[in-house]
């Protein structure tokens, strides 16, 4: 519910999801392969000192990378970082691999990379094939329209087109509400059928469109209550189940030191004038 109000209060800011702000301050833990039990992958990635993590680049405020930047920047990145902290991984030693919606399982299955941070949202599917830690953010599903669009909801939209990445969740739930869906690989190209109007909206999470419109805020609005909770965890190998618990031992830790709170207020909060109380933490199976 937290979660829910958070993305209604985020509509009301025109910057709410630009990207940019200071990264998280860890502190990087040195003797961190001592912590963990031979055998298990934390441990087998402290020895190494370097982790893949794989995040979108072009979800503003949540991940995104421009074409000058060295890395990408926002929300989930900063939760990468204070994940990669904890195994005694500094940032310079995090390799950023781009991820998108279709791949994200795949990725994880084929070793591509060791965890996933990619607004990834949690559902018992992908748990099937993946592992899915936490959720460490709470959203939910909203609309992207032209500034002149007279959509207000998404009872506005049954039997138009709207679009989403392929591979997202979001699809299925524009379809639940009489939409028709239409998928693209990335999300900066379904903004792009906005602005021209070949579709009527885009839908995903509300923090993600939020970044979208404060690119474009004469070109494009967010609009009509979250009709979705889309709950934001943490992707890595199904044969690790390990990883959960130290995972969620990691977010506890960052919910009770404030450095959760200092990652989202660097990015998604830089608009909000209160922080939201971090989401309660599924149990590991």
């Amino acid at each position: 519910m937290a979660g829910l109000g958070l993305a209604m209060s985020l509509a009301a800011c025109g910057d709410a999801g630009s990207d940019g702000g200071d990264s998280v301050d860890v502190e990087v833990d040195e003797n961190a392969a001592e912590s963990f039990d031979e055998g298990t992958r934390m441990r087998e990635l402290a020895d190494q000192g370097t982790i893949k993590i794989g995040v979108k680049f072009d979800q503003p405020g949540i991940g995104y990378k421009g074409a000058t930047d060295d890395d990408p920047s926002g929300f989930d990145p900063q939760i990468g970082t204070i994940l990669a902290a904890s195994l005694g991984i500094d940032e310079e030693n995090i390799e950023w691999v781009e991820t998108i919606s279709a791949n994200r399982e795949s990725f994880l299955e084929s070793g591509e990379v060791d965890l996933v941070i990619a607004s990834y949202s949690i559902t018992d599917a992908r748990r099937e094939v993946v592992g899915q830690a936490g959720p460490y953010y709470v959203t939910g599903q909203q609309l992207l329209v032209p500034s002149d669009s007279d959509i207000a909801d998404v009872s506005d939209v049954a039997g138009e087109e709207v679009c989403s990445v392929t591979g997202s969740t979001s699809l299925d739930n524009a379809q639940a509400e009489g939409a028709v869906p239409r998928g693209f690989d990335t999300y900066s190209e379904c903004v792009d059928q906005v602005v021209d109007g070949t579709v009527a909206a885009m839908t995903t999470d509300g923090a993600i469109l939020l970044g979208y419109a404060a690119e474009q805020p004469d070109a494009l609005k967010v609009v009509g209550e979250p009709f979705s909770e889309e709950r934001y965890g943490v992707g890595y190998s199904i044969d690790s189940p390990e990883m959960c618990g130290w995972i969620n031992e990691t977010l506890t830790e960052s919910f009770d030191d404030g450095k959760w709170a200092e990652a989202f207020d660097n990015t998604l909060g830089v608009s909000l004038d209160e922080t939201p109380e971090p989401p309660a933490l599924d149990e590991c199976a």
